[in-house]
């Protein structure tokens, strides 16, 4: 079965333009060492909500936007094999310098897909 890795963080709303070329660099790098696929995408209509939300998920500030990725994989041995040779790559230590996010706010996971349509 599929697996999925989620990422949801906040990114500086004037420092969009630089993430997404950051981004962009990284997702090529996922694609290089395998990953089937990786999208990243801006909320522009998640509410701040009374209890839980997007925004609430990362502590966003005013001044931010959250931002949502996820990169696929065939399974999660397939992942972590991905994963392996993207973190020995010295390109994505150069990347992770140069993100203009706080990533202790950063959210992420992985995750076993179970329906697919």
């Amino acid at each position: 079965m599929a697996y999925i890795d989620y990422y949801i963080l906040p990114v500086q709303a004037d420092k969009i333009d630089d993430y997404r070329k950051i981004a962009t660099e990284s997702a090529a790098l996922w694609l290089h060492h395998g990953a089937l696929s990786v999208t990243e995408a801006v909320a522009d209509d998640a509410p701040m909500g009374e209890v839980t939300s997007f925004p609430r998920s990362v502590q966003m500030t005013p001044d931010e936007v959250v931002v949502c990725a996820h990169i696929t994989y065939r399974d999660r041995a397939h992942r972590d094999g991905v994963m392996a040779r993207v973190m020995a790559d010295g390109k994505m230590e150069e990347i992770m310098q140069s993100v203009p996010v706080d990533g202790k706010r950063m959210i992420w996971g992985g995750f076993t897909v179970i329906v697919a349509a």
